[in-house]
Parts: C-alpha cells; structure tokens; sequence
C-alpha cells in the first residue's frame, strides 16, 4: 500500500494535472454561482473534455469541476439567499442575513475555510481507509458482489425519491436500458426490436448529459426569473478568532459529512442539513441561528464538503456511485480504460493514489483560487440565464457527438433530455435510472459466476457456502421494509 502511495503521489505532481484541475475548479465555482446550473449539469456537459485528455489530467480536472461547483453554490445563497446547488439549501438560513448586516466578506471567507478543511480532511481520510476496504473487496466473491450491487441499488432507488414507487420503478427502467444490446454472456442481440442502432447497445455519455443537462436547459428556458442586481463581499474579513470560534463546529460537520459521504444515495444535501441540526443543538446560543450566525455557514458548508471524498470509497472499491455526481465520474473512469471495481486496486493502484491525492491538491487549490477570486465570483450571480443556456446546450450537442461521432448519440441524447424533463414535471428522480444502467453490467455477470458455480443447486450453494449473502440478502429486505414504513409514517404525520 505504501509503495502505491508514494508511486501515485509522484505521478500526480505534474503541471498540467496542476493547470487542468485549476481550470476544472474555476469552472466547477462558476457554474455554482449561477442560480438555477447545477454542478451535475457541469460535470455532465464538461465529462466529454476528459476523454481526450490523460487519465492524470482528465479525471483531476473533472474532481475540480466537482469540488468547486460544490463550494460554489455557497455564493449566491449567501448574497442573494439562493442556492446555487441543492448541497447549499441550508447555507441560505444565515448567509442572507448576514449579507444583511454587511457582514458578506466574513460568510464568504468562512465558507470558504469550512468547505476547504472539510474537504481536505475526508480527502486524506479516504487516502488512508481506501486501501484496506479494497484489499477485502477483492476476497467478496460473485455471490456477494452480485448482493452488494443490489443492495446498493435499492438503497439509492429507495432513497432518492419522496417514493419508493417512483425510485424503484426508475431503477428498473435504467436496468432494461441497460439491457439492450449484445449478451455478454451469449453473445445475442436482445430487445433492439430489429433496429441496426441498437445492436451496440445505449452509450452512458448521451444518457448521462440527456438525463442531467438538457433538463435543466429547458427549466432554465422554461422559468422567467428577473435580473439579479449585481453584489460585491462587504464589510471586514473574518479574524482568527472567529474562525478558532467555530473549530468545534467544522471538525463536527466534517466527521459527519465524512460518514455520510461513504453510504450510497445520500450525499451532500442531507449532510448539510445534519451538520446545521447537530451545531445548532450543540450551540450555546442556538437562537443565533437563522439570525446570522457564523457557526450557520460553518457547519452546513464543512459538511456537504466532506462528503466529496469518502464518496469515492464505494466508487472505486466496489464500482458502485454513490449519487449523480460519482456516476459522472464512473463514465469517465470508464472511458479512460479504469473499470472501478475490487479488482482495480491490483492492477492500477498507483494511478488510484494518484487520483486520489489530485483530491487534496484540488483542496489546496480552492483554498487559493477562492481566496482570489471571490469578488469576481460575487459578481458570476448577477449573470442572466439568457446567456448561458445558448452556450450550455452548445456544449451538451458537440460534447456528446465528438466522443464518438455517432449521429445516433444525438438521438439518444435528445430523447434522454426530453423524458428527463418530463420526470422533473412528475416528480421523478433520474439519479435511480442511471445507477441500474451503470450497475446492471457488473450485476448481470456476477449472477451468471454464481449460477456457473451453484452448478443447479443457487439456495444449496448459497446456504452452505456463502452465508454472508444470506446476511446480505436480508439486509435488502430489512432496508426495503425500513424505508417504507418510515415513508409511511411520515406520510401518516403530515396527514394529522
């Protein structure tokens, strides 16, 4: 594990990893800025650069379009109190007030610091957990993979939608898509209903800009929202002490944010909200909050941040995304060659490290860039849609045809926008339909291993040989049930 490290460490400190993930993180700040882009629309409209680039340079410079755009929603929540991505919702209960009282400059800075510590910290956690997990991914056998993917699967249906209807229904419409094309196994086209364009099955890059970008075009066409008047940090920088008053609260975020980030179908929206809970609880004056409170900006940004790094424990250990964002990152470990998976680690564990510390680098990197670029960003909010939408669905048409100049991707891409859009209209997450897309290949091939070796005899096999998928399998159903009677009877709260 050592010797890896210090390989991967080695091969990451090149310049152009350094310019590129420079570039990613000034991008990932600008589209968080903008009211109503999300840092999933960046990350899928950007995904086809890193394809004609090093797997160094090209993944490093996706995990700076991710960390920046994440940071970056902190800065029109607290200027003009609205989020520039859903992971800074709750950074609007007191950035807005403070604005108010001219104190911007401070929240500003103070997110900065939260979300850079909290980053950094989980980046260097996952450094150091990563390799151990691997090393036990790599004794699961085809039973428990094929166990693990599905409970993995039925947690983020189960969790990513008000419905676990809706989540699981999306979960089996992207696990069909999934299946269209040649059998892996048999080598047999199946459900391409004749048609020549099928027969090589549905590629991830047009579902993925379809599903995450053209969706948000058409919102962003759809909605009349009026100019925001152009802002600029006011008032003194944060001192030292402020910041040392709020330590308790950053270091608290961070190990949430840091549990959080490594269970699938989470992510950063919930651990905002819980390190806000968990600091205002903790305060000694909670009647601060929502007021103005420094502690307010601190908590929720340390630790939507954490969540950024132990997301990638699932990711690269297990092949498993853990929400939209890591699935963007599958695709482009995909496409370089990179099949995340447990046997990753033994054949490129170098390059893994190497990734991995381009997320602290991306880290120290936000610290500086942020620190510059701040006034400049304050004024990105002010930005009407009417600009970007033009140049956002520009990128999304050419960035998914020069990947592999298929006209046909271009169908696939508009149809994937429009339903897309209509699954926004109903109330329907996406996120579960791109994960049964994505896991429905590995999970397909470990079942057929495990009927290969059951030899006819699945429950047989199964009980005396791999008990643990007994356990597992139980842990689906114990999930399933806890999800639905706790929708249940939060649905039965509202009612009363």
């Amino acid at each position: 594990m050592w010797a890896e490290l210090l390989t991967g460490l080695e091969m990451i400190l090149r310049l152009d990893t350094v310019a590129m993930t420079a570039i990613g993180l000034v991008l990932g700040i600008f589209v968080g800025s903008l009211p109503g882009f999300t840092t999933v629309m960046a990350m899928a409209v950007l995904l086809p650069i890193s394809f004609f680039l090093d797997p160094l340079v090209g993944i490093p410079f996706l995990i700076g379009v991710y960390k920046g755009g994440i940071y970056g929603g902190s800065i029109p929540a607290i200027l003009i109190g609205v989020p520039g991505t859903g992971a800074s919702v709750a950074t609007t209960f007191d950035g807005p007030a403070l604005t108010k009282q001219g104190k911007s400059k401070k929240a500003l800075e103070m997110a900065l610091y939260a979300s850079v510590f909290g980053d950094t910290a989980s980046s260097i956690f996952t450094i150091f957990l990563i390799g151990p997990i691997a090393l036990l991914a790599m004794r699961i056998g085809p039973p428990e993979l094929a166990v693990v993917l599905a409970l993995s699967m039925a947690i983020i249906a189960a969790t990513s939608s008000t419905s676990l209807i809706k989540g699981l229904l999306m979960l089996l419409i992207g696990m069909f898509i999934a299946l269209v094309g040649q059998d892996p196994v048999h080598g047999v086209n199946r459900y391409t209903f004749d048609i020549f364009a099928l027969q090589a099955g549905i590629d991830l890059l047009p579902m993925i800009i379809g599903l995450f970008a053209i969706p948000e075009i058409l919102l962003a066409v759809e909605e009349k929202i009026s100019r925001v008047q152009a802002t600029k940090p006011e008032g003194e920088s944060l001192t030292l002490d402020e910041l040392k008053a709020s330590r308790r609260t950053i270091l608290r975020s961070t190990a949430m944010g840091g549990a959080i980030g490594a269970i699938p179908g989470v992510g950063q929206v919930v651990a905002a909200f819980m390190g806000y809970a968990a600091a205002k609880r903790a305060s000694s004056k909670p009647e601060t909050f929502g007021q103005g409170s420094l502690d307010g900006i601190a908590a929720p940004e340390a630790a939507n941040n954490a969540v950024n790094g132990p997301t990638m424990v699932p990711l690269l250990t297990l092949g498993i995304p853990g929400d939209n964002i890591t699935a963007i990152l599958l695709g482009a470990f995909v496409a370089q060659g990179l099949r995340p998976g447990p046997q990753l680690f033994a054949t490129d564990a170098p390059v893994i490290y190497a990734l991995l510390g381009s997320m602290v680098i991306a880290c120290l990197l936000l610290l500086v860039l942020g620190k510059l670029l701040i006034p400049v960003f304050a004024k990105v909010v002010s930005i009407p849609r009417a600009y970007m939408v033009p140049l956002t669905l520009v990128f999304a048409v050419a960035g998914t045809y020069v990947y592999r100049s298929n006209p046909m991707d271009l169908v696939f891409l508009m149809a994937f926008g429009v339903f897309g859009y209509i699954a926004r209209k109903l109330a329907f997450d996406v996120t579960p339909l791109v994960m049964g897309f994505i896991l429905m290949g590995p999970f397909e091939y470990a079942v057929s291993q495990t009927l290969s070796l059951s030899q006819g005899d699945l429950a047989g096999y199964i009980a005396m040989e791999r008990p643990v998928t007994l356990i597992l399998l139980g842990m689906i159903g114990a999930g399933l049930l806890f999800f639905y009677f706790r929708r249940k009877s939060g649905q039965s709260a509202v009612s009363a």
